[in-house]
């Protein structure tokens, strides 16, 4: 069923868990995230890049909001980082209305203009909106940010930027990074808590490929709600791809779509297990 994300995320805070927002890129992503959540009982994203949005257009946002509406599983859809006027357009006007407004880049005065007023135009189509502030190392899709431009979320900042914006929940930079660690992540738990004691809104961690089960429980506990997970679902599915390209020359195409499923559904349904989201269905 579809299911405003910011209702999502407050019964998540009520229960004491987090949900999952899987990237998807296609159909099969997209059957990958629902099949796992339907088996595990658990709701959960489907979330699109702004890469992806530009690529499949309004009929992967369709896509995306049938397959949310016809599962008996509560299901959002979600555009993450979003920076650009136009690809938020783009996606509101095809039916999504759970943004990103990524103005992380952007000298902080600039971030608070840009994302209220994302705020006030989502939040006009009764919409969610989350916020990034501070800046993640690493890269996701298009966007890459070297370790020498990243920066940590400051919690008195943080509460100043809620208060400013009127944002539904907010995305920290703890020591998270996009992509692939290059060595054993280490969280600014401390950091964490303060800002969860700054604010009243849920938290969102981006880079939750590759954290501990001990992380991720910890997170939790210090008011993370949303967990983003693109990596490790976008590395099964071209795992799985090039074992079946590799077994045959001309392989079977559905067959081969369907291992990719497969693959990336055992990736979400450990994820959704991960965040303790499995039976809140």
């Amino acid at each position: 069923m579809l299911t405003p994300t910011k209702t999502m995320l407050h019964m998540a805070r009520d229960g004491g868990y987090a949900v999952g927002a899987f990237n998807v890129y296609n159909l099969e992503g997209v059957l990958a995230v629902v099949a796992a959540a339907e088996d595990e009982f658990g709701p959960a994203i489907l979330q699109l890049h702004p890469e992806a949005l530009r690529h499949g257009g309004k009929p992967l946002v369709e896509m995306c909001l049938a397959a949310a509406r016809n599962s008996f599983i509560p299901m959002s859809v979600h555009l993450d980082h979003s920076a650009s006027d136009e690809d938020i357009r783009l996606a509101l006007d095809a039916g999504l209305v759970s943004i990103m407004a990524d103005g992380s880049s952007m000298a902080y005065d600039d971030n608070v203009a840009f994302t209220g007023g994302v705020t006030a135009l989502v939040h006009s189509k009764d919409g969610t909106v989350e916020a990034e502030l501070g800046r993640l190392a690493g890269t996701e899709d298009d966007l890459t940010v070297p370790e020498n431009l990243a920066k940590l979320t400051d919690p008195d900042q943080a509460a100043d930027f809620v208060d400013r914006t009127g944002i539904d929940a907010l995305a920290v930079c703890i020591g998270n990074v996009h992509g692939t660690y290059s060595g054993e992540p280490v969280l600014d738990f401390p950091r964490l808590q303060a800002i969860e004691a700054r604010i009243d809104i849920p938290l969102v961690l981006h880079g939750a490929s590759g954290l501990s089960q001990e992380m991720i429980g910890r997170s939790i506990a210090f008011g993370v709600r949303k967990f983003n997970v693109n990596t490790e679902v976008r590395q099964a599915y071209m795992s799985s791809l090039t074992a079946r390209l590799g077994e045959s020359p001309q392989p079977d195409l559905s067959s081969v779509m369907g291992s990719a499923v497969d693959a990336m559904k055992s990736v979400v349904a450990s994820k959704i297990r991960l965040f303790g989201t499995s039976g809140k269905g």
